[in-house]
């Protein structure tokens, strides 16, 4: 039996106006930096959030916590992801985080890694939803700027507590909710339960925008559950890596409900070209360059006759080299898609 949600909510976030049936990308830890989400917000991304960064270490004045706090105006609107576990770091970081004017805050109730959790944060808060009210309020009363969190339906298959979260988070006053349809028990296996999501959705007493994620990795899946489980937007995470074009091609499929051309080779090194070159920018060359090895395979999934060129991609230490190898890459006959 399909649950269908009652009327449309604008998705409106505090003062931040969005498109209808908004497409936003999820922070992912080692991946949703700058250079990342600059190309995401390019191919069509309507909202962003940073990679999540620990209370702690921003208290703490970490270099690589504060380094996440990098936004740029283009990105915008553009939040920064905080988690922990305690009410005063939480607070703490928070006015930190607002120093340099995001849009909005966000808080991670969802991470499943175990060394997140066994700190009492991230989705290990499922587990005390008490304290996850506090927490959320720790942070609301020390911020102007909007509060959404990101959570999952529950613990486990057993302690699935989705719909009473959500309506004791939007009594302590956040603006949005995005929930992952997994358990933490399930980390990232198996399939995304959306149904919960939609009751939540359905909910009357629910009135913030509800945004769903989990498993959405095509034009055709984003039409379906739309229609399906009536959420505001869509929260999109690992489908997007290697593959910024996804929030147009889901835009245009719901729009005219025709495909656009998948991203030539051209396109494809193009994209990695830009990412690395970006990434080298902000984090220093050989950072950049290490740091963007991963990514060369997602950008050209199901390239025949790459493995030659991947090799050199992720051995080389030169930046003109690797530059001159993706000009090469996009122009070689004997590589198709």
């Amino acid at each position: 039996m399909l649950i269908f949600a009652k009327n449309f909510i604008l998705p409106k976030i505090g003062n931040i106006e969005l498109p209808k049936f908004p497409l936003l990308l999820a922070p992912m830890e080692d991946v949703s930096d700058p250079p990342f989400r600059r190309l995401c917000k390019i191919h069509g991304a309507d909202l962003m959030y940073s990679e999540f960064i620990s209370s702690e270490g921003l208290i703490r004045d970490a270099i690589k916590s504060r380094k996440k706090l990098d936004i740029f105006d283009y990105e915008r609107p553009v939040g920064i992801q905080i988690f922990g576990g305690d009410e005063e770091a939480m607070a703490l970081s928070a006015k930190i985080v607002e120093t340099v004017q995001p849009d909005l805050v966000d808080i991670n109730f969802g991470c499943p890694v175990k060394k997140v959790v066994c700190k009492g944060a991230g989705a290990g808060v499922l587990k005390d939803i008490d304290l996850m009210v506090r927490l959320t309020k720790a942070v609301i009363e020390s911020t102007h700027l909007p509060v959404t969190v990101k959570t999952r339906l529950g613990w486990d298959n057993d302690s699935i507590n989705i719909q009473e979260v959500a309506e004791r988070l939007q009594e302590t006053g956040i603006k949005a909710l995005s929930i992952h349809g997994r358990t933490r028990a399930q980390m990232y296996k198996g399939e995304a339960d959306w149904t919960e999501i939609a009751k939540v959705k359905a909910n009357p007493n629910i009135e913030i925008p509800i945004f769903g994620n989990g498993d959405i990795d095509s034009p055709e899946k984003a039409l379906e559950y739309k229609k399906k489980y009536g959420v505001d937007g869509i929260m999109i995470g690992r489908a997007a890596i290697g593959n910024p074009w996804i929030f147009n091609q889901i835009k245009h499929f719901l729009k005219t409900g025709e495909h656009l051309p998948d991203p030539t080779l051209a396109e494809r090194a193009e994209a990695a070209k830009n990412h690395l070159t970006w990434a080298c920018e902000w984090k220093g060359e050989r950072t950049g360059i290490l740091e963007t090895r991963m990514h060369y395979t997602n950008y050209f999934k199901g390239v025949s006759h790459f493995k030659p060129y991947r090799q050199k991609l992720v051995t080389s230490d030169n930046l003109s080299e690797l530059i001159d190898i993706l000009d090469d890459v996009s122009q070689f006959e004997n590589l198709e898609i």
